[in-house]
Parts: structure tokens; sequence; C-alpha cells
């Protein structure tokens, strides 16, 4: 099955933004300085990341993605070992910058509105009430929060990961879909098992997961079928090295 061949929907996205910086290098000797290594950096590589990793996502399975976002993005810096492809520290800057919260929501038709909210300030519970207002109530809503309260986004399907929901508060109002890691995913009582792949790099996954969510969720308005083409995406994901974007090869050889 081509799944790209369908109608296109138009998306309202809601996030927080980010710069992922990956500084490739080798450590071959110690500070003299503190008995730490020098890091050498060979080469940079800066790609888009929270948010505007979903945007990508989702315009990779031909999705028409109206993007709200805070405007000064932080920069995640990651050091890589080049040699053995390995993290050795990651260093953030602009983390604690205030950011101004998004006050007002365009007026449109939307096919589906997705949230993807990392808490930095720019969704706020304002936000969810805008919505909730502004937007048709036959509009599915997609939640990816690291908030503790979730219970602000009413009606809603929310995704989020094993560590968030253990703390996060929900109500018999959403549909909650929590990842797993390598054991797939669980929705109500029924656990989707993920492919079994080797394991490189799980930045980004949960952009993915949410990006096939809100896809397979329009195609085939069944949020189980949904769930089961977000985790053969996250899957694809996991086997690259940092935050990834779905190509269209990746795409045709989804099936469920």
């Amino acid at each position: 099955m081509d799944i790209l061949q369908q109608k296109s929907w138009k998306i309202l996205l809601i996030g927080d933004s980010c710069e992922d910086v990956y500084h490739y290098g080798v450590c071959e000797r110690m500070s003299p300085e503190a008995p730490v290594p020098v890091f050498r950096e060979t080469g940079r590589e800066t790609r888009l990341g929270m948010s505007d990793n979903v945007r990508l996502n989702l315009e990779s399975f031909g999705l028409d993605v109206f993007h709200m976002h805070n405007l000064e993005k932080i920069k995640k810096h990651r050091f890589i070992d080049e040699r053995y492809r390995q993290q050795l520290f990651r260093h953030d800057e602009g983390e604690r910058n205030p950011v101004e919260p998004l006050l007002h929501i365009p007026p449109g038709a939307y096919d589906a509105v997705v949230i993807s909210d990392y808490n930095k300030g720019f969704v706020t519970k304002e936000v969810a009430d805008i919505l909730h207002s502004q937007i048709d109530p036959s509009t599915p809503i997609f939640v990816d929060s690291k908030k503790q309260d979730l219970t602000i986004f009413k009606n809603c399907i929310i995704k989020i990961n094993e560590s968030e929901a253990s703390r996060a508060s929900t109500d018999l109002t959403q549909e909650v879909v929590v990842t797993l890691g390598s054991s797939g995913a669980k929705w109500k009582d029924e656990v989707f098992e993920a492919d079994k792949v080797d394991v490189f790099d799980v930045c980004g996954a949960g952009d993915v997961f949410l990006s096939a969510l809100v896809y397979g969720y329009l195609i085939y308005r069944d949020l189980r079928r949904a769930i089961m083409l977000a985790n053969k995406s996250a899957a694809l994901s996991v086997t690259k090295m940092g935050t990834y974007v779905l190509t269209r090869e990746d795409i045709d050889g989804l099936s469920i």
C-alpha cells in the first residue's frame, strides 16, 4: 500500500522548537588543566529538533503544516566521538531564556491539531483553553507534552513516554498512548510490540512516533492502526544517528 496516495490534510502544529547541533570529533589527549579529555572538533552538523522535527516528519507524509513556535530557538549541542559514534556530553544554549508564550491561534479549518510541548513556556494552559474554544470539536487534537498536569488538554489523544506517564495526571476525556521504548507502545490494556531493530540513537524517536500517529489516524480513522504505523516509523528512526526525518523510501516501505 502506498500510504502517500491520499488527500492532503491541513495540520495546525503548535510547539517548542530547537536546533540540534552535532559536533563530531576525537579525544586524543588529556587537558593539562584538569583530568578531562580535550575534544578536537572535525565536523559540525545542524538539524532542526523538537516541534520542528515533528513538522518535517508530518511534511514527509505529505501533510500541509501551519507551524506556530517560539522564535528564539534553543540550541542543543551534542559532542560525538566520530570513531565510535558515541555522544560524550551535551550542552544546552538558551534553555533558561524566557519564552514568549503563544497568545492567539489563527482562525481556519484544520483536519488535525498537533501540540509538541517540551514545557519551555510557549504552550500554556491558556493555549489549551483557546484551542477548545476555537477549534471545531470534531477536529482531532494530538498532544505530546512534558507537563505533569495533562488534564488541561480535554478530549485529546495524548502521547507520552513511560517515564512521563508515571508522573502525569490525565482524565477520562483523553485517549492516552504510552510509548515503551523497545517494547513498543501501550493503549488502554493493549501492548503493541515494536519491530526488533539495532537501536543506534533514540533522539527524536518520539517526534517521529507522534507524526506517524497523526497521519495514521487521518488515513485509517482508527487509533489502533495508527499506533501500529507509528511503532514501525519510530523503529526506523532509532536505527539512525541523531534527529531523523523519514524519507519517501522509508514511508514506501511501511506496512501494517
